[in-house]
Formats: C-alpha cells, structure tokens, sequence
C-alpha cells in the first residue's frame, strides 16, 4: 500500500491548476519568442501550425506530469507492506483421497466422483490459514503424494496434476490411512486430522481399514470418513493409463457405509455420506468449521521508500518539455 511521510505537501497539487490558468490561459501573460535556425541558416526545421501546437502540447503535458511527480516525491512516498505472521502451530491435515476407477463414476452432474472430490479439497485449501496440508491417494497401492506442507500452492498443483488409474484396480483404504499416519507420527501439532473420501469397499492391501483406524486413535489423529456416490446405477467412462483402453458402461454398488462409520468412530471422528455435489460441498464445510484452533498472530509492518522513482520521472518528464522546445521547435529565446 502507498502511503506519504509529508502528506502535507500534496496541498501543492491543488496550486497546480492556477499555475497552468497563469502560464497558458491568462491574458496579457507574455510568453515564449520562437525564434528559428531558419532566420540565419536557411532550410532549417519549420513546422506547419497544427503539427507546432501539438508539439506545444505534448511539452506543456511532459512538463505539467514531472511537476506533479516532483510534488509527489516531496510528499515522501513509501510502500507500506503488513505481513501476517503466526506465532503459533495450526493444525497438521492429510486428505486421503480414493483414485479407485469406481471414482469415474458420473453422479455428480456433470462431474465424475473424483473431480467433484478434487474440487472440494481446492476448496477447503484455500480456506485454510497456518495449517500444513498432505495428499495421499490410493486404489490398489497407496502412496504420499505431498507431505503436510505450508506451501498450498504445491499441493494444488500435485492435485491438478493427478492421472487416476495409476495405482492399479482396486480399493485399499487401510493402505491409505496407515501411509497418512506414518506422515503424521512425528507431527508436534496440537491437532491431527485425517479426511478420507472413498466410494468403494476395502478389497486391496495388507492392512485392514479398522487395524489402521487403531494406528489412528493410538497416535491421536481424528478421522473423518466421507463415502461418495449413491446406491444405484450410475454412468461410468474410464480410461486405462496402462493399456490406453476406454471403458464405458453402468456401475452398480456402494461404498461400505458400516466400515466408514466404524473407522471415524474409533478415533474419535465423524463419518459423512456425500450423493450430490451441495451435500459433498456442506460436509467440507462443516469440517473446515470444527477442525480449528486458536493462533497467535503478529502483524509485522516494513515500509520501503518510493521517492527516487518519482524524482526520477519528474526529472524526465521536464527534461522532455525541454527538448520539445529546444530541438524541435528551435526555441531559443525564452
């Protein structure tokens, strides 16, 4: 933000348009004598009028604008900065998102289950603050995809970035919640929280979703269990990254609502059931509200002085009046 150390002296700016009444309006002010080369030297530079009086113009303009520039130098300008800086730890956050080929699914209008998931975890990013955020995605393997970081905008970009289908054909949601823990076992926050979206039965892995959800609670971390899709059929197009090969047809089943409740109950967190896009939507929401701890915020202020540019742009725009007039008009008599 800019500011003035003298604001006082910006008073001189209202002087300006007087200033310019006397100079160029005023009657019986006197002004300039052109006086040029052509009267001594013969074949010099002359100008027809119109071309004169816009040149005329464009110097009084240069001149007037390094006036105003100089004032404003005068004045002190500076560049306030207000930097937020918290003294205190926010809460350690992994979402756990199922990239399962079930989440291609298309019962969220135009959106697939995956890409309705991935909107709403951007979402919830962007209204997070102080709070370090992970990413681990799973289907038949899971792996780390960002560890809790600060840095949201490489979280975003890994997000957006995700190719489905690369982790094999199948649903391990205990893999998924044990690699979040082993990322969150060492954390010094205060909170540590687990969000995991999923629209499948556990059928992949080695370790059993509640053996994880017992990992979980004995480390304190709350885990907040969503299953996305309906119970009926839905429409479903996917692409084999491996063999390029495109499916399309009808998917029928459901996530495993028991399983879900189960796991978010063992450790002390909450389990959602997501059909639609507004529902998907108020869950994230309702997380973002309970998941929140008080911070210690400092307000630092730098201030970075502005003035030189200003003396600078005056000087040049005064400057250019000058050779307005001295070289092109061949004024010489002022």
């Amino acid at each position: 933000m800019l500011s003035f150390e003298s604001p006082s002296y910006l008073v001189l700016l209202l002087a300006l348009p007087f200033a310019i009444y006397l100079r160029h309006f005023r009657r019986g002010r006197g002004g300039r004598i052109p006086f040029p080369f052509t009267v001594w030297r013969g074949g010099g530079f002359d100008l027809p009028g119109r071309g004169r009086r816009a040149l005329l113009f464009v110097g009084s303009l240069s001149f007037w604008s390094g006036v105003v520039f100089l004032i404003i130098a005068l004045a002190g300008p500076v560049w306030t900065n207000r930097e937020r800086i918290f003294t205190s730890r926010g809460l350690d956050i992994v979402f756990v998102l199922d990239e399962s080929p079930s989440m291609f699914a298309q019962d969220f209008g135009r959106e697939s289950r995956y890409e309705a998931a991935k909107r709403v975890i951007v979402d919830f990013v962007h209204r997070r603050e102080n709070d370090a955020i992970g990413l681990v995605t799973f289907a038949k393997e899971a792996v780390l995809r960002v560890p809790p970081t600060l840095d949201y905008r490489t979280l975003l970009d890994e997000l957006s970035s995700l190719h489905p289908g690369t982790l094999g054909n199948g649903t391990a949601i205990g893999m998924g919640l044990a690699t979040a823990c082993l990322n969150l076992r060492d954390s010094t926050a205060k909170q540590r929280i687990i969000i995991l979206l999923t629209d499948g039965e556990n059928n992949a892995g080695t370790i059993p979703p509640l053996q994880a959800a017992t990992i979980a609670e004995d480390l304190g971390i709350r885990i907040y269990a969503i299953g996305i899709g309906g119970s009926g059929e839905a429409p479903i197009e996917y692409t084999d990254p491996e063999t390029g090969k495109r499916y399309s047809g009808v998917l029928s089943g459901a996530y495993d609502a028991r399983l879900l409740e189960s796991i978010a109950e063992t450790t002390g967190g909450r389990y959602f059931g997501a059909s639609t896009n507004d529902s998907l939507e108020r869950i994230l929401a309702a997380i973002d509200s309970m998941e929140s701890v008080q911070q210690r915020v400092m307000i630092r202020t730098t201030t970075t002085p502005n003035h030189r540019i200003f003396i600078i742009l005056g000087l040049l725009c005064v400057l250019g009046d000058f050779l307005v007039r001295k070289l092109l008009l061949a004024e010489v008599i002022a």
